[in-house]
């Protein structure tokens, strides 16, 4: 059985919201991608992100403002390095470097030559682990953004829904977000791209309770659209794993997940679900 080395802790005893070591955590089993060593390019003690999704583990952005800086591109390959060396003398090598943690990891000033980086270094120690990264897709119009991620082995990003109202309830992006833009440019990736989407149910808001299920056709139907426009080389649906910051959010349940991945699938796109 694997056991990780370090896990990611709640930020106080008692409360759900979990904040990333940074730069390096873990190894931890991730559901989809095996044992994967986490590189996290935002603060140690606070959330940076360009979203402020409602189902985020991280809890929400106004909540845990970061008094310390994001690592420097120095200290991300010294500390990567470092654990590589520890995890090759204990005979366990990562399935995954993935890039994900508290926050977006696109926004870090230096991210392509992060990725340069770490790229070299998993060539150098663990050729056989992937390079993964989990992104929201907002900083993909940087054209360095966009190179960097046309180099890593899974470039995963988000695209939760096509309907804008949606969108601003659940994603809550901090700045300017198209759909329409979002998705012509992850079509420029040409196919080199898997798509993430969260499927939930429930409700949201104190006093009046406002639908976030995406599980119907009215949802689905444009979405799966928009992901046979994409053309990703692979589909990952998934849904509530941990305990979000807001109340009410449900769990999309079994039978829900399956047959969206079994709509995608059978329009010739590979695609996995998980509980």
């Amino acid at each position: 059985m694997f056991l990780c080395l370090k896990k990611p802790l709640p930020l106080h005893p008692d409360m759900s919201t979990i904040i990333y070591p940074s730069p390096i955590f873990g190894p931890v089993h991730s559901r989809r991608l095996g044992i994967s060593l986490g590189i996290n390019l935002l603060p140690a003690d606070g959330k940076v992100c360009s979203f402020d999704c409602i189902y985020c583990e991280c809890g929400f952005n106004g909540d845990h403002r970061p008094s310390l800086p994001m690592p420097t591109r120095e200290e991300v390959a010294g500390k990567l390095e470092k654990k590589l060396q520890e995890m090759v003398a204990e005979g366990q090598l990562p399935d995954v470097l993935t890039f994900a943690g508290n926050g977006e990891p696109t926004c870090h000033p230096h991210f392509a030559e992060i990725i340069s980086d770490t790229i070299r270094l998993r060539n150098q120690y663990c050729p056989q682990a992937k390079v993964s990264v989990l992104s929201n897709a907002t900083m993909i119009h940087r054209q360095a953004v966009h190179d960097a991620l046309m180099r890593v082995d899974n470039n995963i990003l988000k695209l939760d829904t096509v309907d804008p109202l949606y969108i601003n309830k659940v994603d809550r992006p901090q700045g300017a977000y198209d759909v329409r833009l979002i998705i012509d440019r992850l079509k420029a990736f040409n196919s080199h791209v898997i798509i993430q989407t969260m499927f939930m149910r429930g409700e949201k808001g104190e006093r009046s309770q406002q639908s976030v299920d995406n599980t119907g056709e009215e949802f689905v139907g444009p979405w799966l659209e928009a992901v046979k426009e994409i053309k990703p080389q692979q589909v990952m649906i998934y849904t509530i794993d941990r305990e979000t910051p807001t109340l009410g959010l449900l769990k999309a349940t079994r039978e829900q997940l399956d047959h969206i991945r079994d709509r995608v699938i059978a329009a010739g796109i590979p695609c996995s679900a998980s509980y």
